[in-house]
Protein backbone atom coordinates (compact mmCIF):
# COMPACT_ATOMS: atom_id res chain seq x y z
CA UNK A 1 0.00 0.00 0.00
CA UNK A 2 1.36 3.44 -0.92
CA UNK A 3 0.39 6.69 0.74
CA UNK A 4 1.31 10.07 -0.71
CA UNK A 5 1.67 12.98 1.66
CA UNK A 6 2.76 16.32 0.28
CA UNK A 7 3.87 14.63 -2.90
CA UNK A 8 6.17 12.15 -1.15
CA UNK A 9 5.35 8.44 -1.53
CA UNK A 10 5.52 6.45 1.68
CA UNK A 11 5.33 2.65 1.49
CA UNK A 12 3.77 0.78 4.43
CA UNK A 13 5.65 -2.45 3.86
CA UNK A 14 5.24 -3.92 7.32
CA UNK A 15 1.45 -3.45 7.36
CA UNK A 16 0.60 -4.43 3.81
CA UNK A 17 2.22 -7.85 3.95
CA UNK A 18 -0.25 -10.68 4.33
CA UNK A 19 0.62 -13.81 6.36
CA UNK A 20 2.18 -16.73 4.56
CA UNK A 21 -0.52 -19.21 3.50
CA UNK A 22 -0.80 -22.28 5.70
CA UNK A 23 -0.23 -24.54 2.70
CA UNK A 24 3.37 -23.49 2.12
CA UNK A 25 6.22 -25.58 0.73
CA UNK A 26 7.01 -27.11 4.14
CA UNK A 27 3.39 -28.11 4.75
CA UNK A 28 3.09 -29.58 1.26
CA UNK A 29 6.17 -31.69 1.97
CA UNK A 30 4.77 -33.03 5.26
CA UNK A 31 1.40 -33.69 3.63
CA UNK A 32 3.07 -35.61 0.80
CA UNK A 33 5.12 -37.63 3.30
CA UNK A 34 2.05 -38.54 5.37
CA UNK A 35 -0.04 -39.41 2.31
CA UNK A 36 2.63 -41.67 0.84
CA UNK A 37 3.21 -43.30 4.22
CA UNK A 38 -0.45 -44.30 4.32
CA UNK A 39 -0.53 -45.46 0.68
CA UNK A 40 2.83 -47.26 0.60
CA UNK A 41 1.82 -49.26 3.67
CA UNK A 42 -0.80 -51.05 1.55
CA UNK A 43 1.70 -51.84 -1.20
CA UNK A 44 4.31 -53.17 1.21
CA UNK A 45 1.84 -55.24 3.24
CA UNK A 46 0.31 -56.77 0.12
CA UNK A 47 3.66 -58.02 -1.17
CA UNK A 48 3.77 -61.27 0.94
CA UNK A 49 0.26 -62.55 0.02
CA UNK A 50 0.66 -61.60 -3.65
CA UNK A 51 4.03 -63.34 -3.81
CA UNK A 52 2.19 -66.57 -2.90
CA UNK A 53 0.76 -66.67 -6.42
CA UNK A 54 4.26 -66.96 -7.87
CA UNK A 55 5.10 -69.99 -5.74
CA UNK A 56 1.95 -72.11 -6.08
CA UNK A 57 -1.08 -72.52 -8.32
CA UNK A 58 -4.25 -71.91 -6.33
CA UNK A 59 -6.66 -72.10 -9.25
CA UNK A 60 -8.05 -69.42 -11.50
CA UNK A 61 -11.08 -68.68 -9.36
CA UNK A 62 -9.15 -68.16 -6.12
CA UNK A 63 -6.48 -66.13 -7.90
CA UNK A 64 -9.02 -63.88 -9.63
CA UNK A 65 -11.08 -63.26 -6.45
CA UNK A 66 -8.09 -62.39 -4.28
CA UNK A 67 -6.34 -60.27 -6.92
CA UNK A 68 -9.50 -58.22 -7.47
CA UNK A 69 -9.91 -57.86 -3.71
CA UNK A 70 -6.28 -56.69 -3.39
CA UNK A 71 -6.77 -54.14 -6.18
CA UNK A 72 -9.99 -52.82 -4.60
CA UNK A 73 -8.21 -52.53 -1.25
CA UNK A 74 -5.35 -50.46 -2.72
CA UNK A 75 -7.70 -48.18 -4.68
CA UNK A 76 -10.11 -47.57 -1.78
CA UNK A 77 -7.33 -47.14 0.78
CA UNK A 78 -5.70 -44.53 -1.46
CA UNK A 79 -9.03 -42.74 -1.91
CA UNK A 80 -9.98 -42.81 1.77
CA UNK A 81 -6.47 -41.74 2.84
CA UNK A 82 -6.76 -38.72 0.54
CA UNK A 83 -10.14 -37.88 2.08
CA UNK A 84 -8.63 -38.14 5.54
CA UNK A 85 -5.94 -35.58 4.64
CA UNK A 86 -8.57 -33.01 3.70
CA UNK A 87 -11.10 -31.07 5.75
CA UNK A 88 -13.96 -31.06 6.44
CA UNK A 89 -14.08 -34.84 6.84
CA UNK A 90 -17.18 -36.97 6.36
CA UNK A 91 -19.70 -36.92 9.18
CA UNK A 92 -20.86 -40.55 8.75
CA UNK A 93 -20.11 -43.81 6.98
CA UNK A 94 -20.98 -43.54 3.28
CA UNK A 95 -22.30 -46.15 0.84
CA UNK A 96 -18.81 -46.29 -0.64
CA UNK A 97 -17.40 -47.23 2.77
CA UNK A 98 -20.00 -49.91 3.30
CA UNK A 99 -19.53 -51.43 -0.18
CA UNK A 100 -15.75 -51.48 0.13
CA UNK A 101 -15.82 -53.07 3.59
CA UNK A 102 -18.37 -55.66 2.46
CA UNK A 103 -16.32 -56.73 -0.57
CA UNK A 104 -13.07 -56.95 1.39
CA UNK A 105 -14.67 -58.83 4.28
CA UNK A 106 -16.14 -61.37 1.84
CA UNK A 107 -12.71 -61.79 0.24
CA UNK A 108 -11.18 -62.26 3.69
CA UNK A 109 -13.73 -64.90 4.59
CA UNK A 110 -13.17 -66.64 1.27
CA UNK A 111 -9.36 -66.66 1.83
CA UNK A 112 -9.81 -68.27 5.28
CA UNK A 113 -12.24 -70.80 3.87
CA UNK A 114 -10.34 -71.76 0.70
CA UNK A 115 -6.72 -70.52 0.73
CA UNK A 116 -3.95 -72.85 2.04
CA UNK A 117 -2.19 -69.96 3.77
CA UNK A 118 -4.94 -67.47 4.71
CA UNK A 119 -2.97 -65.57 7.37
CA UNK A 120 -1.34 -63.22 4.83
CA UNK A 121 -4.74 -62.10 3.48
CA UNK A 122 -5.65 -60.63 6.84
CA UNK A 123 -3.98 -57.46 5.57
CA UNK A 124 -6.98 -56.77 3.29
CA UNK A 125 -9.55 -55.98 6.03
CA UNK A 126 -6.82 -54.45 8.22
CA UNK A 127 -5.66 -51.99 5.54
CA UNK A 128 -9.14 -50.94 4.49
CA UNK A 129 -10.48 -50.72 8.06
CA UNK A 130 -7.68 -48.29 8.95
CA UNK A 131 -8.42 -46.10 5.91
CA UNK A 132 -12.18 -46.03 6.56
CA UNK A 133 -11.65 -45.07 10.20
CA UNK A 134 -9.30 -42.24 9.17
CA UNK A 135 -11.77 -40.67 6.75
CA UNK A 136 -14.31 -39.97 9.52
CA UNK A 137 -14.23 -37.30 12.28
CA UNK A 138 -12.45 -38.19 15.50
CA UNK A 139 -15.67 -38.64 17.50
CA UNK A 140 -16.91 -41.37 15.14
CA UNK A 141 -13.61 -43.20 14.68
CA UNK A 142 -13.40 -45.37 17.74
CA UNK A 143 -16.93 -46.73 17.57
CA UNK A 144 -16.33 -47.71 13.94
CA UNK A 145 -12.90 -49.15 14.77
CA UNK A 146 -14.39 -51.43 17.46
CA UNK A 147 -17.16 -52.52 15.09
CA UNK A 148 -14.73 -53.38 12.28
CA UNK A 149 -12.43 -55.21 14.69
CA UNK A 150 -15.28 -57.37 15.97
CA UNK A 151 -16.58 -57.97 12.43
CA UNK A 152 -13.17 -59.07 11.12
CA UNK A 153 -12.61 -61.39 14.07
CA UNK A 154 -16.08 -62.89 13.71
CA UNK A 155 -15.69 -63.53 9.97
CA UNK A 156 -12.25 -65.06 10.49
CA UNK A 157 -13.50 -67.31 13.31
CA UNK A 158 -16.63 -68.48 11.45
CA UNK A 159 -14.69 -69.10 8.21
CA UNK A 160 -12.11 -71.12 10.19
CA UNK A 161 -14.92 -73.32 11.59
CA UNK A 162 -16.46 -73.84 8.12
CA UNK A 163 -13.14 -74.50 6.43
CA UNK A 164 -13.04 -78.07 5.02
CA UNK A 165 -10.72 -80.27 7.05
CA UNK A 166 -9.80 -77.21 9.12
CA UNK A 167 -6.87 -77.43 11.46
CA UNK A 168 -7.30 -73.78 12.49
CA UNK A 169 -8.32 -72.90 16.01
CA UNK A 170 -11.32 -70.57 15.40
CA UNK A 171 -10.90 -68.66 18.67
CA UNK A 172 -7.21 -68.15 18.15
CA UNK A 173 -7.79 -67.11 14.55
CA UNK A 174 -10.58 -64.72 15.52
CA UNK A 175 -8.31 -63.15 18.16
CA UNK A 176 -5.44 -62.82 15.67
CA UNK A 177 -7.77 -61.16 13.16
CA UNK A 178 -9.06 -58.65 15.72
CA UNK A 179 -5.54 -57.88 16.93
CA UNK A 180 -4.25 -57.23 13.39
CA UNK A 181 -7.08 -54.84 12.55
CA UNK A 182 -6.61 -52.98 15.84
CA UNK A 183 -2.86 -52.66 15.18
CA UNK A 184 -3.31 -51.26 11.67
CA UNK A 185 -6.00 -48.82 12.80
CA UNK A 186 -3.76 -47.51 15.59
CA UNK A 187 -0.82 -47.06 13.21
CA UNK A 188 -3.00 -45.15 10.73
CA UNK A 189 -4.59 -42.99 13.42
CA UNK A 190 -1.18 -42.06 14.87
CA UNK A 191 0.09 -41.05 11.42
CA UNK A 192 -2.96 -38.88 10.78
CA UNK A 193 -2.77 -37.44 14.30
CA UNK A 194 0.78 -36.30 13.55
CA UNK A 195 -0.46 -34.59 10.38
CA UNK A 196 -3.33 -32.92 12.26
CA UNK A 197 -0.95 -31.59 14.94
CA UNK A 198 1.42 -30.14 12.34
CA UNK A 199 -1.49 -28.61 10.39
CA UNK A 200 -2.96 -27.10 13.58
CA UNK A 201 0.44 -25.64 14.56
CA UNK A 202 0.85 -24.12 11.10
CA UNK A 203 -2.67 -22.70 11.23
CA UNK A 204 -1.91 -21.19 14.66
CA UNK A 205 1.26 -19.62 13.24
CA UNK A 206 -0.71 -18.12 10.35
CA UNK A 207 -3.37 -16.82 12.77
CA UNK A 208 -0.70 -15.27 15.00
CA UNK A 209 0.77 -13.51 11.96
CA UNK A 210 -2.67 -12.14 11.02
CA UNK A 211 -3.24 -10.92 14.59
CA UNK A 212 0.17 -9.23 14.63
CA UNK A 213 -0.69 -7.40 11.40
CA UNK A 214 -4.10 -6.39 12.77
CA UNK A 215 -2.49 -5.16 16.00
CA UNK A 216 0.03 -3.09 14.04
CA UNK A 217 -2.73 -1.59 11.93
CA UNK A 218 -4.68 -0.64 15.06
CA UNK A 219 -1.55 0.92 16.55
CA UNK A 220 -0.98 2.88 13.37
CA UNK A 221 -4.62 4.05 13.33
CA UNK A 222 -4.36 5.18 16.96
CA UNK A 223 -1.15 7.14 16.32
CA UNK A 224 -2.60 8.74 13.20
CA UNK A 225 -5.75 9.70 15.12
CA UNK A 226 -3.66 11.30 17.87
CA UNK A 227 -1.50 13.32 15.49
CA UNK A 228 -4.20 14.41 13.06
CA UNK A 229 -6.76 15.19 15.77
CA UNK A 230 -4.26 17.28 17.71
CA UNK A 231 -3.01 19.33 14.77
CA UNK A 232 -6.36 19.75 13.04
CA UNK A 233 -7.92 21.11 16.22
CA UNK A 234 -5.05 23.53 16.62
CA UNK A 235 -5.32 24.59 12.96
CA UNK A 236 -9.06 25.24 13.35
CA UNK A 237 -8.39 27.33 16.44
CA UNK A 238 -5.66 29.39 14.75
CA UNK A 239 -7.85 29.89 11.69
CA UNK A 240 -10.75 31.15 13.83
CA UNK A 241 -8.46 33.55 15.68
CA UNK A 242 -6.99 34.88 12.46
CA UNK A 243 -10.48 35.33 11.00
CA UNK A 244 -11.64 37.37 14.00
CA UNK A 245 -8.58 39.61 13.92
CA UNK A 246 -8.78 40.51 10.22
CA UNK A 247 -9.67 44.20 9.94
CA UNK A 248 -9.13 44.81 13.64
CA UNK A 249 -5.51 43.77 14.17
CA UNK A 250 -4.00 42.78 10.85
CA UNK A 251 -0.52 42.24 12.29
CA UNK A 252 -1.84 39.73 14.82
CA UNK A 253 -3.96 38.09 12.11
CA UNK A 254 -0.88 37.66 9.91
CA UNK A 255 1.02 36.21 12.84
CA UNK A 256 -1.71 33.61 13.49
CA UNK A 257 -1.93 32.83 9.77
CA UNK A 258 1.81 32.22 9.72
CA UNK A 259 1.50 29.97 12.77
CA UNK A 260 -1.37 28.14 11.05
CA UNK A 261 0.87 27.45 8.06
CA UNK A 262 3.63 26.22 10.34
CA UNK A 263 1.20 23.93 12.19
CA UNK A 264 0.05 22.47 8.87
CA UNK A 265 3.68 21.86 7.87
CA UNK A 266 4.40 20.18 11.21
CA UNK A 267 1.27 18.04 10.79
CA UNK A 268 2.51 16.84 7.41
CA UNK A 269 5.95 16.08 8.83
CA UNK A 270 4.63 14.19 11.85
CA UNK A 271 2.12 12.30 9.72
CA UNK A 272 4.91 11.13 7.43
CA UNK A 273 6.86 9.99 10.47
CA UNK A 274 3.86 8.08 11.83
CA UNK A 275 3.31 6.36 8.49
CA UNK A 276 6.96 5.37 8.29
CA UNK A 277 6.91 4.14 11.87
CA UNK A 278 9.69 6.49 13.00
CA UNK A 279 7.78 8.88 15.19
CA UNK A 280 8.75 8.70 18.88
CA UNK A 281 6.85 11.14 21.07
CA UNK A 282 8.76 13.20 23.59
CA UNK A 283 6.55 14.04 26.55
CA UNK A 284 8.29 17.36 27.23
CA UNK A 285 7.72 18.53 23.66
CA UNK A 286 4.08 17.43 23.76
CA UNK A 287 3.42 19.34 26.99
CA UNK A 288 5.18 22.46 25.67
CA UNK A 289 3.08 22.36 22.50
CA UNK A 290 -0.09 21.75 24.50
CA UNK A 291 0.58 24.69 26.83
CA UNK A 292 1.26 27.01 23.88
CA UNK A 293 -1.92 25.99 22.05
CA UNK A 294 -4.14 26.20 25.15
CA UNK A 295 -2.79 29.61 26.10
CA UNK A 296 -3.34 30.81 22.52
CA UNK A 297 -6.99 29.80 23.00
CA UNK A 298 -7.18 31.95 26.11
CA UNK A 299 -7.04 29.03 28.55
CA UNK A 300 -4.84 29.59 31.61
CA UNK A 301 -2.51 26.58 31.81
CA UNK A 302 -0.24 25.32 34.58
CA UNK A 303 2.24 22.44 34.70
CA UNK A 304 3.15 20.68 37.96
CA UNK A 305 6.17 18.38 37.78
CA UNK A 306 8.59 17.81 34.93
CA UNK A 307 8.41 15.50 31.95
CA UNK A 308 11.84 14.08 32.79
CA UNK A 309 10.22 12.22 35.72
CA UNK A 310 8.68 9.83 33.19
CA UNK A 311 11.11 7.08 32.07
CA UNK A 312 11.96 7.03 28.33
CA UNK A 313 10.02 3.77 27.62
CA UNK A 314 6.81 5.51 28.78
CA UNK A 315 7.36 8.90 27.13
CA UNK A 316 5.54 7.97 23.93
CA UNK A 317 2.59 6.51 25.83
CA UNK A 318 2.07 9.58 28.02
CA UNK A 319 2.69 11.86 25.04
CA UNK A 320 -0.37 10.30 23.41
CA UNK A 321 -2.33 10.96 26.62
CA UNK A 322 -1.34 14.65 26.56
CA UNK A 323 -2.34 14.99 22.90
CA UNK A 324 -5.73 13.40 23.50
CA UNK A 325 -6.33 15.44 26.65
CA UNK A 326 -5.43 18.72 24.93
CA UNK A 327 -7.70 17.94 21.99
CA UNK A 328 -10.59 17.15 24.36
CA UNK A 329 -10.11 20.43 26.26
CA UNK A 330 -10.29 22.42 23.02
CA UNK A 331 -13.12 20.42 21.49
CA UNK A 332 -15.38 19.45 24.40
CA UNK A 333 -15.13 22.24 26.97
CA UNK A 334 -15.47 25.96 27.60
CA UNK A 335 -12.44 25.80 29.85
CA UNK A 336 -10.77 28.82 31.43
CA UNK A 337 -8.15 26.88 33.39
CA UNK A 338 -6.19 23.67 32.72
CA UNK A 339 -3.54 21.84 34.75
CA UNK A 340 -1.00 19.17 33.83
CA UNK A 341 0.32 17.14 36.78
CA UNK A 342 3.22 14.72 36.43
CA UNK A 343 3.95 12.29 39.29
CA UNK A 344 6.27 9.37 39.90
CA UNK A 345 5.50 7.48 43.10
CA UNK A 346 6.38 3.95 44.28
CA UNK A 347 7.10 2.61 40.83
CA UNK A 348 4.00 4.20 39.24
CA UNK A 349 4.18 7.00 36.67
CA UNK A 350 1.09 9.17 36.39
CA UNK A 351 0.02 12.16 34.29
CA UNK A 352 -3.24 14.01 35.03
CA UNK A 353 -4.92 16.66 32.89
CA UNK A 354 -7.61 18.67 34.68
CA UNK A 355 -9.77 21.45 33.25
CA UNK A 356 -12.93 23.33 34.12
CA UNK A 357 -15.91 24.10 31.88
CA UNK A 358 -16.60 20.55 30.71
CA UNK A 359 -19.73 20.67 28.52
CA UNK A 360 -20.63 16.98 28.11
CA UNK A 361 -19.85 13.55 29.47
CA UNK A 362 -19.08 12.39 25.93
CA UNK A 363 -15.47 13.48 26.39
CA UNK A 364 -15.10 10.60 28.84
CA UNK A 365 -16.33 8.02 26.37
CA UNK A 366 -14.79 8.99 23.05
CA UNK A 367 -12.89 6.76 20.67
CA UNK A 368 -9.60 8.48 21.50
CA UNK A 369 -9.87 7.65 25.20
CA UNK A 370 -10.92 4.08 24.41
CA UNK A 371 -7.80 3.76 22.25
CA UNK A 372 -5.67 5.12 25.12
CA UNK A 373 -7.12 2.55 27.50
CA UNK A 374 -6.12 -0.24 25.13
CA UNK A 375 -2.58 1.11 24.76
CA UNK A 376 -2.10 1.62 28.50
CA UNK A 377 -3.56 -1.83 29.13
CA UNK A 378 -0.78 -3.48 27.12
CA UNK A 379 1.67 -2.10 29.72
CA UNK A 380 -0.51 -3.04 32.71
CA UNK A 381 -1.59 0.58 33.09
CA UNK A 382 -4.96 2.27 33.14
CA UNK A 383 -6.69 5.45 31.99
CA UNK A 384 -9.34 7.22 34.05
CA UNK A 385 -11.67 9.89 32.67
CA UNK A 386 -14.09 11.54 35.10
CA UNK A 387 -16.43 14.52 34.84
CA UNK A 388 -17.33 16.24 38.13
CA UNK A 389 -20.57 17.97 39.07
CA UNK A 390 -18.81 21.34 39.19
CA UNK A 391 -17.91 21.17 35.50
CA UNK A 392 -14.40 19.91 36.09
CA UNK A 393 -13.02 17.09 33.98
CA UNK A 394 -9.96 14.97 34.68
CA UNK A 395 -8.12 12.63 32.34
CA UNK A 396 -5.46 10.58 34.11
CA UNK A 397 -3.17 7.83 32.94
CA UNK A 398 -0.89 5.65 35.05
CA UNK A 399 1.56 2.88 34.21
CA UNK A 400 4.10 0.79 36.08
CA UNK A 401 7.66 1.94 35.48
CA UNK A 402 9.67 -0.79 33.70
CA UNK A 403 11.82 -2.51 36.30
CA UNK A 404 9.77 -1.05 39.14
CA UNK A 405 6.85 -2.42 41.15
CA UNK A 406 3.44 -0.95 41.63
CA UNK A 407 2.34 0.07 45.07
Amino acid sequence: MTNVISGSPVTLTDMSQEPTPADGAGMRGIRTYTWWSLVLMSLVCLFPPLSDFTRSDFGHRSTAILLVAALITVVLRTRFADQAMRKPRREAVSAEHVAGIALVMLAWGYAVYDHPRPNWWLVLPALLSGAVVLSLPTAARWRLAVGLTVLTGAIGGVAAVLRPGSALNPWLFAGLSAFSVTLFVLIDVIQLWFWDVVAAADHARATAAELAIAKERLRFAADLHDVQGHYLQAIVLKGQLAERLIGRDDDAARKHAAELTELAREALTDTRRVVQGYRYTNLGTEITNAVEILRSAGIETEVHGTATLIPPPLQQLFGALVREGTTNVLRHSNAHHCEFTIDLDDGNACVRITNDGATAARSANGGGIASLRERFGTLHGNVRAEAGEDGRFELAGSAVVPGGSAA
